[in-house]
């Protein structure tokens, strides 16, 4: 059947046209992501008749803001009432969704989306497709991967990787740790894990002192977007009462060990410092997850101030490809609740778009949820202006540091690629491998295109982004065959 001789994209090619005549499930919605957007996506598509599949790489619908939300809540209760009225509230909308009975797959692995939106993914060990006539990807937002030297080394890891740990398993790093970056998602872990009595020797701040001017102008606005300043206030008072040191201001952060991380060593009032840690938890910030988005060929555009790609959408979600919308973080990282009311959205422009209700009736049921967005969005120009990410994290100076995790490529070796005529990150591409790796780009894309930008005198929005093929995610060729046997 498969030439295995002419290489992967072959076969792919071979595989796909052969899958094309078979026999498939059709679906008018197919969501991909099963986090808010995605659950409140199906629930307003069911509400309106439409037969809608979900499919999401976890176990338990939820995404990472709800991760093992009813797990949780049953096996380790107490971690359940740690984590608050936030993620509690992530119960309602998964019992809200598992009520549609809409068919859910969980652990489904999305590798490929077809331009006539027919969806391959990976479940049980053998792949399967589905054909939709309308698509939506939500599948949410990724944490900012952070390069800085050392940061491979076992011990450290991001800090909303961690209380993804917390949530789903209860667990909680040993020995000492310092958390160190920036950002809302920095002060929500380091106030759980306080609670959780795990031995926090530092939290690091690495936001310039002048972005709290550059924020001021919009402090006003954000005072009335439902009580999220006050949350933060109670999240640094968690960690104030724990009795943990906090410094803010800090620079040239280095993690160094010889198997294993040992010291942490930065710059503080110009002065360096060393820290004896035995876990550090990054943090610049969470970007969208567009993978699939820039697979199936959506137009982008480029977030200066946040420093990260994203889809162009109408205010419905719809992207420029026709029939695929997005919801979520996935779109733009505004958080679970304006995710959820953005999902909904979706749900309602699905149905219009598929003859289940009229324009009117969308226009109308959506007002509530247009509402909700306002008001939760409130205090985001006072967060992105607070909060940028790093300058360090945007375009890493240190030549031996790891840029790519896959493929083993160093800053100095992007820098050497610009030299020799890289004009931008596929050319990279081309000469170094960066972004070939199973990640397909997730950890370096944004460090390797400020590095480019840097070197050419340029924004990172003229340098693009890479060209995402499938697979998306990692597949291997036996997966393939053993599903063509089945058939």
């Amino acid at each position: 059947m498969f030439n295995y001789c002419q290489g992967w994209n072959a076969d792919l090619q071979t595989f796909i046209s052969y899958r094309k005549n078979l026999m498939r499930e059709n679906y008018d919605l197919v969501i991909v992501g099963a986090g808010p957007a995605g659950m409140a996506a199906a629930v307003e598509a069911a509400k309106h008749k439409l037969s809608v599949m979900v499919l999401d790489e976890q176990p338990e619908e939820g995404g990472q803001t709800f991760r093992s939300v009813s797990t949780t809540e049953r096996l380790r209760p107490e971690i359940f009432a740690m984590m608050g009225e936030d993620y509690q509230n992530g119960k309602k909308l998964q019992l809200s969704f598992q009520q549609t009975g809409v068919k859910n797959l969980s652990n489904a692995i999305v590798w490929n989306i077809e331009p006539d939106m027919t969806v391959n993914y990976l479940h049980k060990g053998t792949t399967h497709q589905v054909a939709a006539s309308r698509l939506l990807i939500a599948t949410g937002a990724q944490e900012r991967p952070v390069p800085i030297p050392g940061w491979t080394l076992p011990g450290v890891m991001g800090a909303a990787a961690a209380d993804v740990l917390l949530k789903s398993s209860g667990v909680v790093p040993s020995g000492k740790i310092v958390l160190a970056g920036s950002g809302p998602l920095l002060w929500l872990a380091a106030s759980r894990l306080a609670e959780a009595k795990a031995e926090i020797s530092a939290v690091l701040e690495t936001v310039n002192l002048s972005n709290y001017l550059k924020a001021l102008p919009h402090l006003p606005l954000a005072l009335k977007s439902s009580g999220y300043l006050l949350k933060g206030l109670q999240m640094k008072s968690l960690v104030s009462k724990a009795r943990i040191e906090v410094i803010s201001g800090v620079a040239d952060l280095r993690a160094e060990g010889t198997e294993e991380l040992q010291y942490l060593h930065f710059k503080y009032r110009k002065k360096c410092k060393t820290i004896e840690v035995d876990t550090l938890l990054l943090h610049e910030g969470v970007v969208p997850n567009i993978q699939l988005s820039s697979h199936m060929g959506c137009k982008h555009d480029w977030n200066e101030l946040q420093n990260y790609w994203y889809p162009v959408m109408d205010e419905w979600g719809n992207t420029s490809i026709d029939g695929v919308a997005v919801a979520g973080d996935s779109g733009i990282v505004a958080g679970a609740k304006v995710a959820e009311a953005s999902g909904h959205l979706a749900g309602l422009e699905a149905s219009y778009q598929l003859g289940m209700i009229s324009r009117n009736q969308r226009d109308e049921d959506s007002a509530i949820f247009r509402k909700k967005i306002k008001q939760h969005n409130a205090v985001r120009p006072f967060l992105e202006h607070l909060y940028p990410p790093n300058q360090a994290v945007r375009v890493p100076k240190n030549n031996s540091t790891l840029i790519c995790r896959c493929e083993e490529v160093t800053v100095g070796q992007i820098r050497k690629s610009v030299e020799l005529g890289a004009l931008d990150l596929n050319g990279a591409k081309a000469y170094t491998r960066c972004g070939m790796g199973p990640c397909q780009g997730r950890m370096c894309g944004l460090a390797a295109a400020g590095i480019i930008a840097e070197v050419l005198g340029k924004s990172p929005r003229d340098v693009g982004y890479y060209r995402c093929r499938a697979p998306v995610k990692p597949i291997n060729l036996s997966q393939i065959t053993e599903s063509v046997n089945e058939t």
